[in-house]
């Protein structure tokens, strides 16, 4: 077993679409929409191993408050190889004004990481 993808409800689905595209080397697909519930979607595919990312939109679709901690879901963490990808990709966040909120640094369980929060909140963490 594996996991597919996960999906994420954004409320700007073109921005987050080229955050992806423009930071973590993914591949997108072309937009579906459903015009019955007003669903929009993209699958970002990344280019190593076989794990998508789903951005969807969808007008009924509540805003959760992103900075308070709630039970579920709390963030996506993409390898990027290295820990010297992780050294860089976090300095080119901090530049671009995306906040890093740790790191990069080696965990206590022993994992070399940051953490810096992408658009409309979401934590994302960078790990080798």
């Amino acid at each position: 077993m594996r996991i597919d993808h996960v999906a994420l409800y954004c409320r700007d689905l073109e921005a987050m679409r080229q955050f992806f595209l423009d930071y973590f080397e993914v591949v997108s697909n072309e937009p579906y929409h459903n015009p019955r519930t007003g669903l929009r979607t993209y699958i970002l595919s990344f280019t190593e191993g076989s794990t998508r990312l789903e951005l969807m939109q969808r007008p009924d679709v509540a805003d959760a408050n992103p900075s308070v901690a709630a039970i579920g879901y709390i963030h996506i963490s993409i390898a990027v190889g290295s820990k010297r990808g992780v050294d860089l990709l976090t300095r080119r966040f901090a530049d671009d004004g995306y906040p890093v909120v740790s790191g990069p640094r080696t965990t206590g369980d022993g994992y070399y990481e940051s953490c810096i929060i992408g658009p409309e909140g979401i934590l994302i963490e960078i790990t080798e």
